[in-house]
């Protein structure tokens, strides 16, 4: 069966809310003086591999079922 492309949005919002919230306050003390683009750049250079790698992957193997009723 697939995935029901609603709940694994919810479920993207639900993982990467934290986890973009846990490294902002982690980051900030080392890049709080460089400029916003490359605090991104270092941001999303941590977060993608950990969603996509991590993340996500044990997320989906946890809710398996739910994601495909």
């Amino acid at each position: 069966m697939t995935q029901n492309i609603h709940k694994l949005a919810l479920l993207t919002w639900v993982v990467i809310y934290p986890m973009i919230t846990l490294l902002l306050i982690g980051l900030e003390p080392l890049v709080s003086d460089l400029a916003t683009p490359i605090r991104t750049f270092i941001l999303t250079a941590l977060m993608v591999p950990a969603m996509v790698y991590v993340a996500m992957p044990f997320a989906k193997s946890r809710l398996k079922d739910w994601l495909e009723h």
